[in-house]
């Protein structure tokens, strides 16, 4: 299953982040507080994606190096640890700016945008690693081969899921339902949103949730289960179960960095505007490049 999912999420989510990286940039250039978070966001799922041919390589019967191993999967797990603190950041963003419209000015600015992004990065790092040196998987790096499922977890690992699962899944996600559902609220009571206005806001948000629950949800409470039940269970067909679902539940956690581009930054008016202008320069170019060979061509002849 690996090779064929990760080969397509590879091939759609590299280049969708890249422009999704490029446009959020461009906006952030304008002053775009939200902006930083997407670039951020964007960096995070890069990360994530650029693992995937690693993974397809170790799939295919052909286990990378101890270090690499662990390294990958370092990388993958903490860039959708990162991603989850950044989509919170995203979600209190846009419920301070549409509920309290008149105060925090100073919190919607490129520079504490910038400097929350950077707390989300140091967090989140800091905690994995305190997580990994609890778990002994720090001091014995490369041995632990971390991108390997290993079964069953000892008590330090059962812990460690259930931590994860609350803080980097459950808190989040609370977070963010409420954020929606405030700005839901408060979009309800304006009498300047008009009603086709009010179902797009609604279907956006809707969509942003939906988007992260199918992405996590499967994986997270397959992670919560393991961490219960997995190191106290003497039934070998019920482990195997869990870890059949695990596996399968790992790729689909890969689909949240396919649609993060398209559900946060390249959905807006001003992106598509910037997307239109890059591909009539790019095309305007290449129809340059084009006459220029032709004529070429033409003078040889």
């Amino acid at each position: 299953m690996y090779p064929a999912a990760y080969s397509l999420f590879f091939i759609i989510g590299l280049p969708g982040n890249c422009l999704s990286l490029y446009v959020a940039w461009v906006q952030m250039q304008k002053g775009n507080s939200m902006a930083v978070y997407l670039v951020n966001l964007s960096i995070c799922d890069l990360l994530y994606t650029i693992t995937l041919p690693v993974w397809i390589i170790n799939a295919v019967y052909h286990p990378v190096n101890n270090t690499l191993c662990s390294l990958i999967a370092v990388i993958m797990y903490n860039s959708f640890y990162v991603g989850s603190g950044l989509l919170c950041c995203i979600s209190m963003d846009r419920y301070l700016a549409v509920v309290f419209p008149l105060y925090f000015a100073k919190v919607h600015t490129v520079q504490t945008a910038a400097f929350v992004s950077i707390f989300v990065w140091l967090i989140e790092i800091f905690v994995n690693i305190g997580l990994l040196a609890y778990t002994y998987q720090l001091q014995e790096f490369s041995a632990s081969r971390l991108c390997e499922v290993k079964t069953p977890m000892d008590s330090h690992s059962a812990n460690v899921a259930i931590i994860r699962v609350a803080l980097s899944f459950l808190v989040p996600l609370f977070l963010m339902a409420f954020c929606f559902h405030q700005i839901m609220m408060s979009i309800k009571r304006s009498v300047s949103t008009s009603a086709s206005e009010r179902v797009k806001i609604r279907n956006l948000l809707c969509l942003l949730l939906v988007v992260y629950m199918v992405s996590f949800t499967p994986y997270q409470v397959v992670m919560f289960v393991r961490g219960l039940l997995e190191n106290k269970s003497d039934n070998c067909e019920f482990v195997q179960q869990l870890i059949n679902c695990y596996v399968v539940f790992v790729a689909t956690t890969t689909i949240n960095s396919v649609l993060d581009p398209i559900v946060y930054c390249l959905n807006t008016e001003s992106s598509k505007a910037e997307i239109l202008r890059v591909y009539t320069v790019c095309r305007h170019r290449l129809s340059q490049a084009v006459s220029v060979m032709t004529f070429s061509s033409s003078n040889d002849c």
